[in-house]
């Protein structure tokens, strides 16, 4: 539930904003965030008029969460609501399977996440028209006419493409089409999807919103009551609810976000540069680099660029390699953590990538330390 903040902290800079969001109003001898709520039932004498019954339905623990997802996703908006689940793709697949049904058309993008491949099979195999488009260039308003709904994932994950919030919500809008926004890679703190027009923005907490890579969490914020209320039902049906202590963790790092992103995403603007600077060409992907095709949009409707940096290396083997000589950067899927990861995309089949195409998720480390270990390897591993 996201009820509004009674300290107002609409007001209030990114940063205090995070450390400060969905704690309860401060009681003597009782902790500033109190611990997570074990409890698959509850006491209820009665008729179930409380707002705890049973654990797949509430959780205290998720309550403080939700309202603080929501202060950072839409501060200071009365009327939305933000929805807890076990992982992002929950979260996902709550919004699509509770507001299309068989007869639906919806659009995708053609170059997002890995495992929207598996549920367009999924929402084909229910009856769903699925249609594909880029994300760069705002391809999708060419297949948009007639659509149910329109999903959005920018900046696109591996390829960092972006497309026009603003702009395609409204025209979706005005054919009749809700608009959902994968805000993984960005977090509320790089854009905000429901202030640019957006009906539900959504994310894996998996990733940076959490940032240690300790957990698996999903959320959906939504502003319009009955789709939102579909969503709740659909999390109640499938009970794709995350344990307490997960929705605790998730909290606790909350108050650190502003802090991680906005050093990594500098480290991730050095980093960038720096491949940038090479001599040999890697095609170097990062919003926030001035001569990146992204940089235009990105820059109108993002605060900050994130820690994703993309480049490619011209074999499978040199990309391995280099993979292998690094020494501060962790051979590893998913983005986000405080530690930086890369990984040759390829290897798991699902992303139309060159097979040296390297998704690198910048750290929180010295960025010199990090750009100096980036330069070794690629030295060593062109041999």
């Amino acid at each position: 539930m996201s009820d509004p903040d009674p300290r107002g902290l609409a007001s209030d800079g990114d940063g205090t904003r995070a450390v400060r969001a969905g704690l309860p109003e401060p009681v003597k001898y009782e902790p500033t965030l109190p611990g997570p709520v074990f409890a698959a039932h509850f006491h209820l004498p009665g008729e179930p008029t409380g707002p705890y019954t049973y654990g797949r339905d509430e959780n205290p623990t998720w309550t403080l969460l939700e309202r603080a997802v929501g202060e950072l996703e839409a501060p200071g908006e009365d009327g939305v609501e933000t929805l807890v689940f076990a992982s992002g793709m929950a979260a996902i697949s709550s919004v699509l399977f509770s507001q299309l049904r068989s007869g639906d058309a919806v659009v995708l993008p053609g170059d997002g996440y890995q495992a929207l491949p598996l549920v367009r099979a999924q929402l084909e195999a229910y009856g769903i028209e699925v249609r594909t488009a880029p994300t760069g260039g705002d391809a999708q308003l060419g297949v948009l006419d007639g659509a149910k709904l329109l999903w959005i994932e920018t900046p696109s994950n591996p390829g960092l493409d972006v497309c026009d919030i603003r702009r395609l919500a409204s025209e979706a809008h005005a054919r009749g089409a809700l608009v959902a926004v994968d805000n993984t890679l960005a977090t509320p703190l790089g854009q905000r999807p429901l202030e640019l027009g957006a009906d539900f923005s959504v994310a894996s907490g998996t990733k940076q919103l959490t940032g240690h890579g300790d957990l698996l969490l999903g959320y959906v914020t939504g502003r319009d009551a009955e789709a939102m209320s579909a969503v709740r039902r659909w999390r109640k049906i499938v009970g794709a609810i995350p344990g307490p202590m997960e929705a605790w963790l998730a909290h606790r790092s909350l108050a650190t976000l502003h802090l991680r992103v906005e050093r990594q995403s500098a480290n991730a603007l050095a980093v960038a540069e720096a491949l940038r600077d090479r001599s040999e060409e890697l095609g170097v992907r990062y919003p926030g680099l001035p001569a990146d095709p992204s940089y235009a949009v990105a820059s109108r409707q993002m605060r900050r660029f994130g820690c994703v940096v993309s480049f490619t290396l011209p074999t499978r083997a040199r990309a391995e390699r280099f993979l292998d000589t690094l020494r501060l950067v962790d051979d590893a899927t998913s983005f986000g953590g405080v530690r930086s990861t890369a990984e040759r995309r390829g290897r798991w089949g699902g992303d139309a990538v060159p097979e040296g195409f390297i998704r690198m998720s910048v750290g929180a480390e010295d960025p010199e330390d990090l750009v100096a270990d980036l330069q070794r390897a690629l030295d060593e591993s062109a041999g």
